[in-house]
């Protein structure tokens, strides 16, 4: 499954009808959702037959594509399968949890009780209620919802490949417009060359990474370079808000509504700036080893940290370790997710642990006088579990698939870690 992105352009009034199709999905969605809290034993086929119920209820849903409203609904039954699934793991550790022979399966965070959803940014469509032009630069949507033809904007070509490889179309709205994507089912593996080399990634703070050869890239920190610029943005949006209006529930001014864009293309900028350099730094580690063993960091857990959490999210080491499980699979590389315990610590040499602080940066080992940036001694230590694991050799450290390979459905936030095409 890859994934094409184009910038689409329309008028006005075609743009208000994108939103409205996105307000809709996101009113099947909800209704969906209430509709499983309120009755028992509703499944994934109970919820596609209840779109048809608020179809016939509300004119405005109707005119939605039909298979619209069932991906809309499918969003709700992912997120219940979710809940369900976790809850089926802690009951079932919960309960053999006196076997001193069980091994219990720990499931980070909470259970995930589905929530109702509030901005929405998507509407998905499925094999209807679209079609392409002959020349593929223009998609016509033919729904009641008024959308029509629209322009795709991009230097892709889908002319590569047969409709019926199409399984998805989804339209998204950011900050700097609206995009259309599409979900096609090839297969991505591509055979590349042994390089007889391996490789271990610590990440950090001061370098982004260091592997166990000595080679460091530094940190980016685009938000960084950016937060003069971003807060001097939030402040105007700040002064054009009225809290009166706010009391009254009456719409902000044009002249807020301005600002608050330009301030939101601002993060998308930096956001974009964050994926494209870990997607490339990704795909060159990928392109130079054939084995590649990182740390299974719970970055979720670490930027509870409020003297760090800014830096970490700068940073983007969950977005690097999206894009190198990526390209592992696609070029057929390994890529070893090991525990990061005691990988800064422990001496690469002798394997004595020598405890240090954050701030000390440099590894002196007092047993046997080895010395060594830290971070490069954590590299070391990190491609020696890597090579030595045996339960896990594969991608995935938690067991779950990426988002890139669940199948036909795309992200509920409008994202794709795979949004990537080869050039014309």
């Amino acid at each position: 499954m890859i994934v094409y992105e184009f910038k689409v352009k329309g008028k006005d009034k075609q743009y208000q009808a994108i939103d409205e199709a996105i307000r809709t999905s996101q009113f099947i969605q909800n209704k969906c959702l209430r509709y499983w809290m309120d009755n028992k034993d509703v499944g994934r086929y109970d919820l596609n037959k209840y779109c048809a119920v608020l179809a016939a209820e509300f004119p405005f849903a109707d005119e939605l594509n039909s298979m619209a409203r069932q991906s809309a609904a499918e969003r709700s039954w992912s997120a219940i399968a979710r809940f369900y699934d976790n809850c089926k793991k802690r009951k079932v550790g919960d309960v053999a949890s006196s076997d001193p022979n069980f091994v219990r399966e720990k499931i980070k965070g909470k259970k995930g009780f589905p929530k109702f959803k509030k901005n929405c940014r998507s509407v998905e469509y499925k094999s209807t209620g679209w079609k392409l032009s002959a020349n593929r630069k223009a998609i016509t949507f033919s729904d009641k919802k008024g959308i029509g033809i629209l322009k795709l904007k991009g230097t892709y070509d889908l002319n590569y490949y047969d409709i019926k490889q199409i399984k998805r179309v989804r339209l998204v709205r950011r900050a700097d417009g609206y995009y259309a994507q599409f979900a096609i089912d090839i297969d991505v593996r591509i055979e590349s060359q042994p390089t007889n080399q391996v490789v271990g990634i610590d990440l950090g703070l001061k370098y982004f990474i260091a592997d166990n050869k000595g080679n460091v890239e530094p940190s980016p920190q685009f938000y960084r370079k950016s937060e003069k610029q971003l807060n001097r943005a939030n402040r105007k949006k700040s002064k054009k808000f009225s809290q009166q209006k706010k009391k009254a529930k009456l719409r902000q001014s044009n002249n807020y509504h301005k600002a608050r864009n330009r301030y939101a293309r601002k993060h998308l900028k930096v956001s974009r700036q964050r994926k494209e350099y870990c997607k490339r730094l990704a795909y060159s580690v990928i392109q130079s080893n054939d084995l590649v063993a990182y740390e299974d960091l719970n970055v979720k857990g670490l930027v509870r940290n409020r003297h760090l959490a800014k830096s970490i999210s700068d940073a983007g080491w969950y977005t690097f370790r999206q894009w190198l499980e990526y390209f592992g699979h696609k070029y057929g590389k390994v890529t070893v997710a090991v525990p990061p315990h005691n990988t800064s610590q422990n001496c690469s040499n002798c394997g004595e642990k020598v405890r240090k602080s954050l701030s000390t940066r440099t590894h002196v080992c007092p047993h046997c006088g080895y010395s060594e940036d830290r971070d490069i001694n954590a590299a070391i230590n990190i491609l020696r579990l890597g090579l030595s694991t045996v339960g896990h050799t594969g991608t995935y450290a938690t067991g779950d698939l990426p988002s890139w390979a669940v199948g036909a459905s795309l992200l509920s936030n409008g994202e794709s870690v795979n949004v990537e095409s080869p050039p014309l």
